[in-house]
């Protein structure tokens, strides 16, 4: 499992915010409305941003026409034509749309549909708006208003900051507040019962692993590299196999965390005997809603206008997971990881784009797929199939941009947050906690390290949206978090046992240990010599 946990660890995405040029087509005959989307060139049409503002016009159906010349249709003074994109130009269809006297120019298509375009010198000659459509959203305009229809454009403003940013806050922080109190709490169990280690790496009856190797952090960093860059060039191919991966992981990943609340709550486990064996009514019912939620993302997995929802659901529950799974042995361990993984977020991100052909960072590409305009909000298309047509690797928090109207009728626009931006600072947040519990302090280490995470990804939020750019929020939550957590141990005099990670260590060849008392400060504590 933690082999899995890894491969999926390989993909970390960021938020990522880019200008579109997407509007609203406001479709009503009497009480009935409907919106649709648009895509025109700001430059070019000058749309209201408001509906209230918005000119209400009658369409005219020319679908069956090119709008190619004038002497193809009759004229329509003061009317919004709707027509068929194909054979001329842009400007050319608007020049004639003009000469029929019609007030706005919806041009219809059944391909993706880019930023309209034209000369500078044709720029001048359109007075009218002009806008792209999808043709299948025009077909069920027409279902919906079979008789007349009356249309008004407009371009509502996006505000640069989004409601999204503060709920994904809120999501990444309980995660790693979380999974680093369940780590805590997980060694006090342990400390309870006498089977609380000193270091090493052990696994007990719960399938715990304690990293204490730089040679074996080091090793998981390589092939998280290595993971990645094979992601990018089979991406069609491995995308399925970290679906699956995902599916069953996530599925256990939130079995261990319903159980561990239920025990929490003292639900009842309610054994019955199965043959000779004692089954736990409980447990298959746990069971049976965990595998059931990750069979429906798995189903449902492209359906962008809610699956996020449980995509998100089964993402806290594999962060959690993963936090009380794996343990780092000591402070040094957690600099060793904590600074790798942040070379590698930086060079991914800013130095790989200088490398690839179309100049897209790996770490972008891979985490978000070839095909997610969308979500990468850089692109110059929209679809003309609004539905997925690529596979993404789910690897990422995904929450709607309340405030993208507009953008999210045409595709739906995410705030993003890679797994990876959660787990790797929440690893340093648990081993925080777990050495509070060793040196019996309240929970000092721990509260400040969860502070500087919530400070450091504020931060990275503040710099995308001033930069309008995606950030590697390890650059800032790696220096935040490691800083504060060794401010407070050399604040607290206790670096050397922090750095150490256990409670009883070699001062040097007298071999003193570090407490005055001699004794470790937690039971069944192994004494190193």
């Amino acid at each position: 499992m933690a082999a899995k946990i890894w491969i999926i660890l390989a993909a970390v995405l960021l938020c990522y915010k880019g200008e579109c040029q997407e509007a609203v087509l406001h479709v009503s005959n009497g009480a009935l409305h409907k919106d649709y989307c648009l895509v025109y060139n700001s430059s070019w049409s000058n749309i209201s941003d408001s509906l209230s503002d918005a000119v209400k016009y009658e369409l005219v159906n020319l679908t069956s026409s090119l709008l190619c010349n004038e002497g193809e249709v009759r004229p329509q003074k003061g009317k919004a034509l709707a027509v068929m994109r194909g054979t001329c130009a842009f400007s050319q269809k608007a020049e004639v749309a003009q000469k029929l006297g019609a007030a706005v120019l919806l041009i219809t298509s059944e391909e993706d549909m880019p930023t309209p375009s034209a000369n500078d010198s044709e720029y001048g000659k359109v007075k009218i708006p002009l806008a792209l459509m999808r043709y299948s959203d025009f077909l069920d305009a027409q279902k919906v208003f079979p008789d007349k229809m009356e249309v008004q454009l407009f371009a509502p403003p996006i505000p640069p900051f989004d409601v999204s940013i503060i709920v994904m806050l809120a999501l990444a922080v309980f995660t790693v507040g979380m999974g680093g109190f369940w780590s805590g709490a997980m060694e006090r169990a342990k400390q309870n019962t006498g089977l609380a280690l000193s270091g090493g790496e052990e696994r007990g009856d719960s399938g715990d692993v304690t990293l204490y190797s730089p040679l074996k952090v080091l090793l998981f960093v390589v092939l998280m590299c290595g993971m990645l860059v094979l992601m990018y060039f089979f991406y069609k191919w491995l995308v399925y196999v970290i679906i699956v991966i995902f599916c069953l992981a996530s599925a256990s990943a939130l079995y261990s965390c319903l159980d561990a609340l239920a025990n929490a709550v003292g639900c009842s486990k309610l054994n019955v005997l199965c043959g000779e064996r004692s089954c736990s009514v409980r447990s298959l019912l746990l069971a049976a809603v965990c595998i059931t939620l990750a069979v429906v993302w798995g189903v449902y997995r492209n359906e962008d206008r809610w699956i996020w929802i449980l995509q998100d659901l089964l993402g806290v529950a594999f962060c959690l997971h993963f936090m009380k799974t794996i343990t780092l042995s000591n402070y040094k361990i957690c600099v060793f990881l904590l600074s790798l993984l942040l070379i590698y977020d930086v060079f991914f991100v800013f130095i790989t784009p200088f490398l690839t052909p179309n100049g897209e960072s790996i770490m972008v590409q891979v985490a978000l797929g070839p095909g997610a305009r969308g979500e990468k909000g850089g692109g110059s298309e929209i679809p003309a199939d609004p539905s997925p047509s690529y596979e993404k690797l789910p690897v990422v928090m995904r929450v709607p941009r309340f405030s993208a109207w507009a953008q999210n009728l045409c595709v739906m626009q995410f705030s993003i947050l890679g797994y990876g931006d959660i787990i790797v600072p929440g690893l340093l947040v648990a081993y925080c906690h777990r050495f509070d519990v060793w040196i019996g302090s309240n929970r000092i280490y721990f509260i400040s390290c969860t502070i500087a995470y919530c400070v450091g990804l504020a931060v990275t939020f503040v710099v995308m949206l001033l930069s309008r750019m995606g950030q590697p929020a390890l650059l800032y939550l790696v220096p935040f978090t490691l800083i504060t957590s060794a401010v407070v141990a050399l604040s607290r005099k206790e670096f050397r046992q922090f750095w150490a990670g256990t409670t009883y260590q070699v001062l040097d060849s007298s071999r003193e240990p570090l407490l005055p008392d001699g004794e470790a400060a937690y039971p069944g504590a192994v004494k190193k010599c």
